[in-house]
């Protein structure tokens, strides 16, 4: 199956780890990523929020490109998809070549890649306890998104469960993680993302499963401070769920993306079984 791929900014810079787990995983499902020739930025996260024809016009330069090739586009970055779904709302879709836009995780985890995944397991993720987090903009606002799910998303419970992994129900899967306020407010990050440690350990989790970049960033990068901040000691893994799909399949490469987290996942999923 050929489609295209919108792969973003950050794919190439902080989430090259996110980026190698995607190309590595995409073939063992039969998928051909075909990146769109001259891409750019969508705009995420600043540019609505300064200058509203300029926010459609980066992302919908975009969806011009995946229109001449006339394949759906698939995008791993829940901002890209979010700006590229909002340029799709403003502009006429030429009829001879309608064009889907596909969030990542949705893309994989149709019914036909699941029965595929489940078929294929090399090492089962058996005894590992996690809660998927789906965060913001992959799924809200749904008149942008079209998800249907959008207050209580289930696609990573779902693929966790092929995977022989415990997805863990909790409350919070969709809550905010301070986006992209990193550097301008560190206080409100820290206080969003520690509620949700909270949680997710109150909940039995081990560990976190994400499919953003920016929500991966905010739950792995800030887990020391907060830690020194609070005195919890958190160990919480933050993981892709393209990185426990290709360990679950058996890509040899999976231990060199997990070793590019700052909370070091390897330790828990040795004692697993699982490296």
């Amino acid at each position: 199956m050929q489609v295209s791929y919108y792969p973003g900014c950050s794919l190439e810079g902080t989430a090259a780890d996110y980026a190698a787990s995607i190309s590595a995983v995409a073939p063992l499902l039969g998928v051909e990523l075909l990146e769109l020739e001259d891409w750019n930025c969508c705009g995420a996260s600043a540019a609505h929020s300064l200058n509203h024809e300029l926010a459609l016009a980066l992302p919908g330069r975009n969806l011009t490109l995946a229109r001449k090739r006339g394949l759906d586009v698939v995008v791993p970055c829940a901002l890209c998809f979010n700006r590229l779904k909002a340029a799709e709302k403003e502009t006429a879709e030429p009829a001879a070549r309608p064009v889907r836009i596909w969030d990542l995780l949705d893309f994989l985890t149709q019914e036909t890649f699941l029965t595929q995944v489940s078929r294929r397991l090399v090492k089962p993720l058996t005894g590992l306890k996690a809660v998927a987090y789906y965060g913001c903009l992959s799924a809200r606002p749904p008149q942008i998104t079209d998800k249907p799910d959008w207050e209580n998303p289930t696609a990573m419970d779902r693929l966790l469960e092929a995977l022989g992994a415990e997805a863990l129900d909790w409350s919070y899967k969709t809550d905010c993680c301070g986006a992209g306020l990193a550097v301008a407010r560190p206080d409100i990050i820290d206080t969003l993302v520690g509620r949700l440690y909270d949680r997710a350990l109150a909940a039995g989790a081990e560990c976190f499963v994400v499919s953003c970049q920016m929500c991966q960033a905010n739950l792995d990068l800030t887990q020391s401070r907060i830690s020194e901040k609070t005195g919890m000691r958190y160990y919480l893994p933050v993981l892709y769920f393209t990185e426990l799909l290709g360990l679950a399949l058996g890509h040899p490469g999976a231990a060199g993306w997990l070793s590019r987290h700052l909370v070091d996942p390897r330790p828990l999923l040795a004692g697993k079984g699982l490296l």
